[in-house]
């Protein structure tokens, strides 16, 4: 395929990450600079959501984990919020019509508490309905900070000391992982952050502490295929120690 005038180089098919995971950044730049309200981002940025999983699964990353509403997000204005809420039923009434389809099995990662009630009966029916689903996952951080998903995961392993299903003397990293959000997911190996900034943002700040991160002025719903297959080809120069030699 041409690509600014030259063949776009591909990634290697047989060093695929097993899991990526992206921040979403620059919905609201994107609207600015075009003249458009801030929902006319979160609707492009939608839509690029959908290019990139369905991209993704064509080349067999198994985990796309996408930061789609932090915690702080609440703090955005009230037309804003709902906006984003109106784009994420719009996701997942989808999800459910093509389920049989796609056969992706989906997962939201997050605090339940502040969403409305048809809100969440379409959560649990998209997971329930998906879990069936043995191949590619996708996984949706809604209302969800790193710090509070670990204060979440450290309050349940305490109710089981209290209770006597769990000693102390037991808790080990499994433990915890095991009552984080993403229990049962492995850890991403990439971390993907467009928009031009460079920090995590609370982002799956215990499963990311090994992950690459690839950072790119890119804002998101300009974000395309190429921008992929360019945050794998870095991912693919660097070697992973995890600390060894």
């Amino acid at each position: 395929m041409a690509f600014a005038g030259k063949i776009r180089e591909k990634p290697d098919m047989s060093r695929l990450p097993r899991h990526i995971a992206i921040i979403r950044d620059g919905n609201g730049r994107w609207a600015k600079r075009r003249g458009l309200p801030r929902s006319a981002g979160h609707a492009a940025g939608a839509e690029t959501f959908r290019r990139t999983a369905d991209y993704c699964r064509s080349l067999g990353i198994k985990y796309l984990t996408v930061y789609a509403f932090s915690t702080e997000n609440w703090k955005r204005n009230e037309r804003e919020v709902e906006a984003i809420m109106s784009l994420l039923r719009r996701y997942l009434e989808e999800a459910l019509a093509d389920m049989e389809k796609n056969r992706v099995r989906i997962r939201i990662f997050g605090d339940r508490a502040g969403f409305s009630q048809d809100v969440l009966k379409l959560i649990s029916r998209t997971e329930e309905g998906s879990e069936r689903f043995e191949g590619d996952q996708i996984n949706l951080c809604i209302n969800y900070g790193g710090r509070a998903e670990i204060l979440h995961a450290c309050k349940r392993i305490a109710r089981l000391c209290a209770e006597g299903a769990l000693s102390p003397g037991d808790i080990g990293e499994d433990t915890l992982s095991g009552c984080l959000y993403s229990s049962g997911v492995p850890d991403p190996d990439l971390v993907i952050r467009p928009g031009g900034e460079k920090r995590t943002s609370n982002f799956l700040l215990w499963q990311s502490a090994y992950s690459e991160f690839y950072f790119t002025d890119t804002l998101w719903p300009d974000f395309a295929a190429g921008e992929i297959d360019k945050a794998i080809l870095e991912f693919q120069k660097r070697e992973r120690r995890y600390g060894g030699v």
